[in-house]
């Protein structure tokens, strides 16, 4: 059993789609209302912003005992997660727009950073997986940070049943658990050390999860108010950058590239333990939990867009201590581009929604657009963090479906995910820092 992206999607009915709705939104008001918190750690500090709390506290809801809530809630939670996060590219859309020239200045620095991101997890993490002996898994836990677009590279190369998917599957779990609070942790503790660019650090955080990148900006934003919009739109393309060039890299540099640099670390090694397969019994089952926690859910747009647009304006006002005509009108803005998106992907459909939405956005909200002021002056009373509240507690309550799959893999995976996230943010930041430099 084999996971693909065209198995079909489970029908959620409007019953079950309430029960996370009603939890999404008082998870996410109470968050908002919580704020944010800083702790000294050493020379440096750690922000912990809403939307952490929001994650936190609605994976508590999803993995507590106490009462349990169903696999079908956190696979319908899942389903707001892809919807939310174009509202959350939406967002990134309209600080790219008015940002244009300074974007195109920093091109060679978006490209050449890049190398951070999608080959940074090979030359730091593979050789620390290597030492642990994780065996052929090392391959797929450390071509990338794995997020979706990896399962089907690994899958087609090795085939569902090798140690190299299982190695793509444990990265995939631990960035779904830990992904966004790390890298909260992570970046929060470099910025407050300010020896980087606050552009720089924008371009590290576009990892290429959406979650991930909201999380890490939320940290770069905080320290650099004065450049909101600029770091903004240079985190947005980043992070699209990285997800458009990571499926051909992937396929033809980083894989290939890991499966030899393995080869060779491994070269006089005998044979590995941890290289074992698991009997046939074993690995139906894993497989089997993995189809049970990644199945499909059939969330209509009509019903997801509405009840995020509500939890939305929630988050927003409460960060703007009121509701205003400018808040609501902003997402009525982000409603009608995120359903002209859709409506693009689903005719063209071989490009996807987020190219959609980012690209006519940039160009709505540009000087070139006669427009363009008056969509960014009303989708700007929009917290940028406030959307990324409702992307994480969403997510959050999603997370439950995974931990048994975390059970099943080695602990190894732990170090070396901490060290993948962390070469993937530094490296992209430290190359970034230095070509900014180099162009400027």
């Amino acid at each position: 059993m084999t996971i693909t992206r065209n198995r079909p999607a489970v029908a959620v009915g409007i019953q079950k789609v309430w029960p996370v709705a009603i939890a999404a939104f008082v998870i996410a008001l109470l968050a908002q209302l919580a704020g944010q918190l800083t702790f000294d750690v050493g020379p440096g500090s750690v922000v912990f912003f809403p939307m952490v709390w929001g994650l936190v506290a609605g994976a508590i809801v999803s993995v507590q005992r106490v009462r349990r809530v169903s696999l079908d809630f956190q696979r319908t939670a899942n389903a707001f997660v892809a919807v939310a996060v174009l509202f959350l590219v939406v967002r990134l859309a309209f600080a790219i727009g008015p940002n244009i020239k300074i974007l195109l200045h920093a091109g060679p620095s978006l490209f050449l950073q890049e190398f951070g991101h999608l080959l940074g997890t090979v030359a730091l993490a593979l050789p620390l997986a290597v030492l642990l002996r994780m065996g052929p898994a090392t391959i797929g836990a450390t071509f990338s940070v794995d997020r979706e677009p990896a399962l089907p590279m690994v899958n087609e190369k090795y085939g569902p049943n090798s140690d190299q998917y299982r190695g793509v599957l444990a990265m995939y779990v631990f960035g779904t658990l830990v992904g966004a609070v790390y890298i909260t942790m992570l970046s929060s503790f470099v910025v407050s050390f300010d020896i980087f660019d606050p552009l720089a650090l924008a371009m590290g955080s576009g990892v290429g999860s959406g979650s991930m990148m909201a999380a890490a900006t939320g940290s770069i934003v905080d320290a650099y108010p004065g450049q909101k919009d600029q770091v903004l739109a240079m985190a947005g393309v980043s992070n699209l950058i990285t997800t458009i060039l990571g499926v051909y890299v992937g396929i033809y540099v980083a894989l290939p590239m890991a499966d030899r640099f393995y080869r060779f670390l491994t070269r006089r090694r005998s044979a590995d333990p941890e290289a074992v397969p698991l009997d046939p019994e074993a690995n139906r089952a894993f497989h089997e939990q993995v189809a049970a926690s990644t199945a499909p859910v059939g969330l209509r747009a009509w019903v997801a867009i509405p009840i995020l647009a509500v939890v939305g304006i929630t988050t927003a006002s409460v960060f703007a201590k009121g509701l205003s005509w400018d808040i609501i009108g902003g997402y009525a803005i982000m409603v009608a581009l995120l359903v002209l998106g859709m409506c693009l992907a689903k005719v063209t459909r071989f490009v996807s929604a987020i190219v959609w939405v980012t690209t006519v956005g940039a160009l709505a909200s540009s000087t070139y657009s006669p427009i363009g002021t008056q969509l960014t002056d009303t989708v700007s009373s929009i917290d940028f963090l406030s959307v990324g509240c409702v992307v994480l507690t969403f997510a959050g309550l999603s997370l439950g479906k995974d931990t048994a799959l975390l059970k099943a893999v080695s602990w190894k995976i732990v170090p070396v995910g901490l060290l993948a996230i962390t070469a993937s943010f530094v490296l992209a930041t430290v190359i970034a820092e230095f070509s900014l430099g180099f162009w400027s």
